[in-house]
């Protein structure tokens, strides 16, 4: 329950932050350069007005976590979502009709998990950006890190409910949809989907704390988001260059925020696994 509650209150920080951040950090009106490198407001040289101090633009921490939060939570969300669709297809499809079918997704499953799921979102974005125009690379910069991350995490759904889709449909229920006539694919979605459903959700609930974090390498090595568009990651990046200098706040901030994120997602998804765990009741 503590875990749900931090995470709700990262949601909504997140989700809310246009009207709760004191600040808007893309709004280059707004910001005031002879406000840059200000130390958190407890620190000496610190104004109440930056709880946690600004930036080298003069953009307050705060305001910038709070957005960039929401752009981290997004990407990890669609990606989660798309790996999910796919894998869960792929693997209802390989289960349910095995043969060839089985054997052929089971091997490009075994390939991609040769390779970190890093590298593989890398190699997408990198296929991406050279396939697409340049002056859209921004534009597209989002879609295209929910695609690579996405492609580069669904082999662990489909292996999942493949081996939860080959035990379900040698059951009798199964065995009745077909003497009755029903198609494979109505079987496969009115009865087999939800009875391997259950393992996949808590499994995407501890991914998007995986996809958060892929998302965040990927902008810190400047291959994410736009800067325009700041997540996490690329906020600790660019905290990073002036953390030497003394601006410690600029990026050990977004990346206490990035570590609260995950790690309240992930014991959300440890506790959703216990409570769905029938040997555990």
């Amino acid at each position: 329950m503590m875990a749900a509650a931090l995470t709700l209150i990262c949601v909504g920080a997140a989700l809310f932050s246009p009207w709760l951040a004191p600040q808007n950090p893309f709004d280059a009106a707004a910001l005031d350069l002879n406000a840059a490198f200000k130390p958190p407001a407890w620190v000496d040289g610190g104004e109440g007005g930056f709880l946690l101090g600004t930036d080298n633009q003069g953009r307050d921490i705060l305001s910038t976590i709070m957005h960039g939060a929401r752009i981290s939570l997004g990407v990890g969300l669609a990606s989660v979502a798309l790996a999910l669709v796919l894998g869960v297809s792929l693997g209802l499809l390989s289960g349910y009709l095995g043969g060839r079918l089985d054997a052929f997704l089971m091997r490009v499953a075994d390939v991609q998990l040769s390779f970190p799921a890093i590298l593989i979102a890398l190699l997408i974005d990198g296929v991406a950006r050279v396939a697409l125009p340049a002056n859209r690379h921004d534009e597209i910069a989002i879609p295209v890190l929910i695609l690579s991350i996405g492609l580069a995490g669904w082999v662990h759904y489909a292996r999942t409910v493949r081996g939860s889709t080959m035990v379900e449909r040698e059951k009798e229920y199964v065995q009745a949809a077909r003497v009755i006539g029903r198609r494979p694919l109505a079987i496969m979605l009115a009865h087999v989907l939800p009875n391997v459903m259950g393992p996949v959700l808590v499994l995407a609930t501890i991914n998007i704390g995986t996809a958060i974090i892929t998302e965040a390498t990927l902008s810190f090595l400047g291959v994410g988001v736009p800067a325009t568009q700041p997540s996490l990651g690329t906020l600790i990046r660019v905290g990073n260059e002036f953390l030497y200098s003394g601006e410690w706040w600029i990026t050990v901030f977004p990346g206490a925020a990035l570590v609260v994120l995950v790690l309240s997602v992930n014991l959300l998804g440890d506790w959703l696994r216990d409570a769905l765990n029938p040997r555990l009741r």
